[in-house]
């Protein structure tokens, strides 16, 4: 593949396209759906006040609920996929728009259910479970409803919560088309004085080149440009967070966070308790930076050195064909069926694999399952992009054992378990390659990639949450989200986490401009958490093997069918312990010593 230009979407090979027809066969067909679903506002509401009349009654609701979740999920999915695939291409962000008006008018007619299941006493609810057997498989969605009793509206407020929730997704969907679609780019400049290409989809691969001064140009055009809508962007995390406050007051939350943690069930103290404990832990971090500054053998370190990597003639080129077979020797300690999932998967076009003009950048799974999990990436044929199949795969297989062993009600997991096992497969690969190589350099190769996605995943990621605490916390306080305020907060952060031996450049200032992720609701600390957890099981899986495994593939078809700490336990990690991240943290000390030991020049 030709990385030198981005190629227009029709100029992608069919076979390194996913396949949608498996949701729908057309566009048509969608239309149809989406027409089919608009009317359904009418026999949901048909179910208003009669929820705690009968258990027959109320299986009825859920198992119409059931069949809507899996057909907007499908509408949706079809809408998403197509639209990230040319965000320019009006028609495709239509027909998400029209998904999104879809789900806001059934969630709305749908509002009164959840103060009518709130309103069924304990004695009625016992007696429902007596009377229809069938009813115990939605014991785990009703106790996830009732359990938030406090938190819960009459039903008029409930459908007028559900009623602005297209308009909550505005700040993500317009920094969303601003950073993928309107944002313009000069183009890098390599030493030679030739031009690159700048977009949000090369920039990471830029920011790995050997070439100082083609890195230092990517950074300086990348802020450069980010700089000039500054404030745009800005407004819109300004909006994001004065919605999580209106919904967090609405609903009688004491915080953005706190109101964003309890729809999972994950206590606060596990967010500040992750960032006192990386607190505790910046010596290391301070270390490994030192150590870049000395392998790179430069005066001075700068943030356009973060990601190039130390040991530069062991890196190579890795084709997308090879990457996927690496990645399937790397997990057959996983068992066959893990490995044929993710053959079927490589074969029959789940996964969108290059980059066009257009695209959404960066990569994801889409979570959903029915009819299978599709996977958006960003191919580059490196050795990041082969831990991104390794890492998204991951999520896709995750969901497609939730979804193939759970009833629609507990198939969703969520979010704090979401980055364990995408985490999980980029370890095990991770494991793989060093114990397969006893050359010096490559392991030092190797030992420098993890530690740097360590340090993004752990250290970084961290840093954002507090950089999100932090907006949070101003938001609640009335304070406006200016381009200023947050310039000074994000540089204060950086310089921070990064200690003495890193340049803290101005231009990192205005990083939080293009992290989608401050659009997500609290969710970048799970990626930390989630390493640590994924460390600990794979660590496990490689020690005690099959029955390791088998305790492992438990967690991944349970679900949301239990709390996620519990989810953990089944694994075999307790997440409600400091111990997963301390044992993390302590593990990448080790590294960096490993690295140093090494003695690479």
């Amino acid at each position: 593949m030709d990385f030198t230009k981005i190629p227009e979407r029709n100029e992608i090979p069919e076979e390194f396209t996913w396949d949608l027809t498996d949701m729908f066969p057309s566009d048509a067909a969608w239309l149809d759906e989406y027409n089919a679903l608009m009317a359904m506002p009418e026999a949901i509401a048909a179910y208003a006040g009669t929820l705690g009349k009968s258990a027959a009654q109320l299986l009825a609701f859920l198992r119409l609920d059931d069949e809507l979740s899996v057909r907007l999920e499908m509408l949706s999915g079809y809408a998403n996929c197509k639209g990230d695939q040319d965000l320019a291409d009006g028609f495709y962000q239509d027909l998400r728009s029209k998904a999104t008006s879809c789900i806001v008018a059934i969630s709305g007619a749908a509002a009164f259910s959840t103060p009518e299941i709130m309103a069924i006493d304990d004695e009625t609810l016992d007696r429902f479970y007596a009377e229809e057997p069938a009813l115990e498989t939605y014991r785990r969605s009703l106790y996830r409803i009732r359990r938030r009793k406090a938190h819960i509206l009459s039903p008029a407020e409930e459908k007028l919560l559900a009623a602005a929730g297209e308009m909550a997704d505005g700040p993500d969907s317009i920094g969303s088309a601003l950073r993928n679609a309107d944002l313009p780019f000069d183009d890098a400049i390599d030493s030679e004085g030739a031009a690159h290409p700048l977009s949000a989809g090369t920039f990471g691969p830029l920011m790995e080149s050997a070439d100082r001064a083609l890195r230092k140009s990517a950074f300086e055009n990348c802020y450069k440009s980010y700089g000039q809508f500054k404030n745009t962007i800005a407004a819109t995390l300004d909006a994001q967070f004065k919605q999580l406050r209106f919904y967090a007051d609405a609903r009688k939350y004491p915080s953005t966070l706190a109101a964003a943690l309890d729809r999972t069930e994950v206590p606060e103290s596990v967010y500040l308790n992750l960032i006192e404990a990386v607190h505790q832990n910046l010596d290391k971090m301070y270390r490994y930076v030192a150590l870049r500054k000395r392998l790179l053998g430069v005066e001075e370190l700068h943030m356009y050195d973060v990601y190039t990597p130390v040991v530069r003639d062991a890196a190579v080129t890795i084709s997308y064909d090879e990457a996927k077979a690496t990645v399937l020797e790397a997990l057959a300690v996983m068992g066959e069926d893990y490995t044929d999932l993710l053959k079927q998967g490589f074969s029959s076009r789940w996964i969108d694999v290059y980059e066009n003009r257009g695209k959404r950048s960066g990569a994801y799974s889409s979570g959903s399952s029915r009819p299978h999990p599709y996977v958006l990436l960003n191919q580059k044929d490196t050795l990041d992009s082969m831990f991104t199949i390794a890492h998204e795969m991951g999520h896709a297989l995750h969901s497609y054992y939730s979804c193939h062993n759970q009833p629609v009600n507990t198939a969703d997991y969520v979010i704090f378990v979401a980055e364990v096992a995408s985490t999980c497969n980029e370890i095990l690969l991770m494991r793989h390659l060093l114990d397969r190589t006893e050359d010096v350099r490559e392991r030092a190769y190797l030992i420098n990639h993890f530690l740097d996605q360590f340090k993004g995943t752990v250290y970084r990621q961290t840093m954002f949450a507090e950089f999100e605490l932090e907006m949070g916390r101003m938001a609640e306080a009335g304070q406006a989200l200016t381009a200023e305020a947050l310039c000074e907060k994000y540089l204060a952060l950086n310089k921070l986490y990064f200690g003495p031996d890193m340049i803290s450049d101005e231009e990192i200032s205005l990083e939080w401009a293009r992290i989608p992720h401050f659009f997500y609701n609290y969710y970048v600390f799970q990626y930390a958490t989630g390493f640590s957890a994924a460390a600990a099981l794979a660590d496990r899986i490689l020690t005690l093997g099959e029955s390791a495994v088998e305790d492992y593939k438990r967690f991944l078809s349970g679900g949301g069918s239990t709390d996620p700490i519990s989810l953990l336990k089944i694994a075999g990690v307790d997440m409600s312990s400091p111990a997963p991240v301390n044992a993390a943290l302590k593990l990448f000390g080790e590294l960096v010593d490993e690295l140093e030991s090494l003695n690479i020049h």
